[in-house]
């Protein structure tokens, strides 16, 4: 189930978390949980929370999945390399720690 939510597009997310919360508040009215006084005014904070929380936990997963890319690296330091090269061929000194 994971791997098919990976795949969904964000606004397909957002949306199923608005009918979610909307659900649950429907759910909560209709047991009179919550007094209707509250209904209106209450529920767009909820909505609010609930996608703050959404991007969060959206940020969170992508820096705990954040690739490493060696290739990407390795491709780095050469580049780094012909720099200095290129710089100290042209007078230009440079120095690294």
């Amino acid at each position: 189930m994971f791997f098919v939510v990976r795949r969904m597009k964000h606004v397909v997310k957002i949306m199923s978390l608005v009918v979610a919360v909307s659900s649950i508040w429907i759910v909560l009215l209709q047991a009179a949980i919550i007094p209707r006084s509250y209904t209106l005014l209450q529920l767009p904070i909820y909505f609010v929370v609930s996608l703050g929380c959404y991007g969060l936990l959206m940020i969170g997963i992508g820096l705990m999945q954040f690739p490493t890319c060696p290739e990407e690296s390795v491709l780095l330091q050469h580049d780094i390399a012909e720099a200095k090269d290129y710089l100290s061929g042209n007078g230009i000194e440079v120095v690294s720690d």
